[in-house]
């Protein structure tokens, strides 16, 4: 089928679309996650978290041949490029100077999600491409700069290559549980890393139980409304600690916890009996991967950051067999604590052609430092060479 075998429909909010229809889309998807579930994307709306006041304006997108969903895509018309976790302010402020409007753009992203998988939810081959020429035929009659696409899965990437879109490369650092021999607990995964990366990790974690400190871990429907109450205290007391507002409002969690809540694993940090801090784990217990991505807390304590979001959710997914824990967006740090580089990409179409040639030669030139990047932290990996074979 072409692209004009097909009717696109551009909708003003997540109520316009059926929930059970897309959720079905997705599940057929190659690489699906649960933050494009419908309940995910509509309570980022209704909460107030991503609307057009924030400057995400909803715009989801529907695939129809006749009367049958075929494909989706999660689209924001966006004034800024905040919450993105892939940055374009430079291309931004190009525009700016040579007196252009970079904003509105297309985003075709999950708000604040710097998680890869499927973007373009779609039946076929067909479809994929239908909705790429539909979101470029949008920009071009809006008059929008540009359309994003991030951290799509690489049936999609392949596409959008194909279909003459810019490609950028970034790096994320991920925790896999080797099939071949899965880890059996904290100890054995600590035991097949490197003397120094196994002693500061046991040194980070000695010293949050030398300062009296206990987590307990809290798993969908046992993370009560007063958990929730005080996570997101911790949660506004860091981004305020750091002069920052968060971008997630108290009844985006609200929701989380009536509609998604086996997707959510809390952990809870206590000391001399009252709580100091929480971090969030988004899981899919279906596929059997973990997602790092909320944390605060109300007093410092040292390494309590490391304990709460990467060893005892780390120790968590050895003990429930999960395959893969994504530690979220940058972080180099992670690579001491046993997450490995990952590449994650996104794709870019720009409507101005000598932007576009310009955009194109740098990405060029930084897909070059990213390849040089990644070779360098493959070299500093955290775990035991293997032996060599003997003669």
């Amino acid at each position: 089928m072409s692209p004009n075998d097909y009717v696109i429909r551009i909708h003003t909010s997540w109520s316009e679309v059926d929930a059970a229809a897309w959720d079905a889309l997705l599940a057929t998807a190659p690489s699906p996650t649960p933050f494009l579930r419908h309940g995910f994307l509509a309570a980022l709306e209704t909460s107030g978290s991503a609307t057009e006041a924030t400057g995400w304006s909803n715009r989801p997108l529907t695939l129809w041949c006749g009367k049958e969903l075929v494909g989706g895509c999660a689209v924001y018309e966006k004034t800024h490029s905040y919450g993105e976790y892939v940055f374009d302010w430079a291309w931004a402020d190009a525009y700016e100077r040579h007196a252009l409007a970079y904003y509105p753009k297309l985003l075709a992203a999950v708000p604040f999600t710097p998680v890869p998988g499927s973007r373009l939810l779609a039946r076929d081959c067909a479809a994929r491409l239908a909705l790429l020429h539909g979101l470029r035929q949008w920009a071009e009659e809006a008059g929008h700069s540009s359309v994003h696409l991030l951290f799509p899965d690489g049936a999609e990437l392949d596409a959008a290559r194909r279909a003459g879109w810019l490609v950028r490369s970034g790096v994320q650092f991920h925790w896999h549980n080797p099939p071949e021999r899965p880890y059996v607990d904290f100890g054995d995964f600590l035991s097949r890393m490197q003397r120094d990366k196994r002693k500061k990790i046991q040194q980070e974690r000695r010293r949050v139980q030398a300062c009296g400190v206990q987590l307990d871990a809290r798993w969908g429907d046992g993370i009560e409304p007063d958990d929730w109450d005080f996570f997101y205290r911790c949660y506004v007391a860091t981004y305020r600690a750091h002069r920052s507002t968060p971008y997630l409002t108290r009844d985006f969690f609200r929701s989380m916890a009536e509609c998604m809540p086996q997707h959510w694993l809390m952990f809870i940090a206590t000391r001399e009996g009252q709580r100091i801090a929480a971090s969030l784990i988004a899981l899919d217990p279906t596929q059997g991967v973990a997602y790092g991505r909320y944390w605060g807390a109300l007093e410092a304590v040292d390494c309590l950051h490391f304990e709460a979001c990467y060893y005892a959710p780390l120790a968590w997914c050895i003990a429930q067999g999960y395959k893969r824990f994504e530690g979220g967006a940058q972080g180099e740090h992670k690579l001491a604590r046993g997450l490995t580089p990952v590449r994650t990409h996104s794709a870019h179409w720009l409507g101005h052609p000598a932007f576009r040639d310009a955009v194109a030669r740098f990405l060029e030139r930084e897909a070059a430092g990213v390849q040089a990047y990644v070779d360098e932290l493959d070299a500093r990996a955290p775990f035991k060479r293997p032996e060599p074979p003997t003669p």
